[in-house]
């Protein structure tokens, strides 16, 4: 029959355009190439169907795995992000390791696997998205599926030394052994992944990049994500401005509520600059818009809690009546807003303590004004600091550091600044997200030179 893209990931795009992120990459991909995507149905069922339910899209076909509300409990809140999100972001402290989540996650994949069969052919190009289908080629593989399959982490992958206090630190290697091809943000995931793999009994290093894990050659490949530039670029002037006084520089931070964001820190790098402005700094305000997200998992419950006391203290400390230095905002914001206000700010603050790549900072750049550019403060630790080398770059462990950021990003003369965006631009435009999909597909095609071994039931 031909190659067809099937794709799997753990939310689809629903009937409306979705509004950016891993959705919107995926559904532009399979709305230019043809497909299938699969992946767990948004309304939770009392019973699962016993196949994947047929919902057809513009140019693509949609497959929905039911799930109940106890696999939901066990398998996305449980194990996917109460062990698996926080072990990647090196906060095994916060891991939650509950009986029952392992064998709902592992039970949720196997039924996804069962249920693929009927919708695959033997020349499908199969790409399994994200942590929450880890096991899911290991699965396929069980089923006699010998298809080409790629796997992309969009998240960090985790320090060897924080897999072991994972319970099944054996079987991670072992699921991501079943995949010819492991896609990485970046040269730093891919440098934990070889130092891990060293660790592990029968693994090898290949000369070739390969790793040979068991009876199987697997690939593995920094192949950092992009975005839609011209796309995004095309919803500036549709939303609505902030009210600024006259004179006003706004700072702008945009991320999904979670730890990982190093949101805190973020205040109080704020607060420093508060403390030690003088008269030569303008009167800036930060908006900071942190959508909550999994509320249900206490983790996100405390870091709530602690960004509305330090907005609350800050604003008590340094405001006036007619001026809050923090303007922080728990709500989402549609994509033609956060477009408005990126092209508005003087100052994008990315700061995450760490993210596999971190989307935000491309978006900025390709919000602003290339003759009156802001400037993107972003944190070392983020994936895009590997190709965003112009920004300024921060320890986001270190308030001082990011106040004195903050406070050189207000002061840049504006050749400077004009310089930095366009070459920041430049790369954002050259490394987009159909340059992500072409090259990450055109190198799972390449990759398999070797017979698929069985595994071992």
């Amino acid at each position: 029959m031909g190659e067809r893209l099937v794709v799997v990931s753990n939310r689809v795009a629903g009937d409306r355009p979705p509004a950016g992120g891993l959705v919107f990459a995926l559904h532009d991909c399979l709305t230019q190439m043809g497909g299938i995507w699969v992946g767990s149905g948004a309304d939770l069922v009392e019973a699962p169907a016993p196949a994947l339910r047929h919902a057809p899209a513009d140019g693509y076909d949609r497959y929905l795995l039911d799930l109940t509300e106890d696999e939901q409990a066990q398998f996305y809140l449980g194990y996917s992000n109460s062990v698996l999100w926080p072990l990647c972001h090196g906060r095994t402290d916060l891991m939650q390791i509950k009986r029952g989540q392992y064998a709902g996650y592992r039970a949720v994949n196997a039924r996804m696997a069962d249920q693929m069969l009927d919708v695959l052919d033997p020349d499908d190009l199969i790409w399994i998205h994200d942590y929450h289908f880890l096991p899911l080629a290991e699965e396929l593989r069980r089923r006699g599926v010998t298809n080409r399959i790629g796997f992309f982490l969009h998240i960090p992958f985790p320090a060897g030394h924080d897999i072991g206090a994972l319970s099944q630190s054996d079987a991670l290697m072992e699921w991501l052994g079943a995949y010819d091809l492991i896609g990485l943000q970046s040269e730093r995931d891919v440098a934990q992944f070889i130092g891990t793999s060293r660790q592990h009994p029968g693994t090898e290093i290949l000369m070739d990049g390969r790793v040979r894990m068991g009876n199987r050659l697997v690939a593995v490949r920094a192949c950092p994500i992009g975005i839609d530039v011209a796309a995004f670029q095309g919803e500036i002037g549709t939303g609505e401005a902030v009210t600024l006084s006259k004179g006003e520089k706004l700072i702008v931070g945009v991320d999904r509520l979670d730890y990982s964001k190093g949101l805190p820190q973020r205040f109080d790098a704020m607060e420093h600059f508060l403390d030690t402005r003088t008269d030569a700094d303008p009167t800036a305000t930060f908006l900071q818009v942190a959508p909550i997200s999994r509320g249900e998992v206490a983790a996100y419950q405390d870091i709530r809690q602690t960004l509305e006391q330090k907005a609350g203290a800050i604003n008590g400390a340094h405001g006036t009546p007619n001026w809050m230095p923090i303007r922080y905002i728990s709500q989402s914001m549609d994509r033609a807003e956060l477009a408005g206000v990126f092209r508005q700010s003087a100052v994008g603050l990315v700061t995450p303590l760490i993210d596999g790549m971190n989307l935000v900072a491309k978006e900025y750049v390709a919000a602003q004004d290339p003759d009156d550019p802001g400037v993107l403060v972003l944190s070392r630790l983020a994936g895009a600091a590997e190709q965003m080398t112009d920004a300024l770059q921060v320890n986001p462990y270190d308030p001082t550091d990011m106040g004195e950021a903050i406070r050189t990003a207000l002061a840049m003369p504006l050749d400077e600044r004009k310089a930095r965006h366009a070459r920041l631009l430049t790369g954002a435009v050259h490394e987009d997200i159909h340059w992500w999909t072409r090259t990450y597909l055109d190198q799972l095609r390449q990759v398999r030179a070797v017979p698929v071994f069985p595994l071992s039931a």
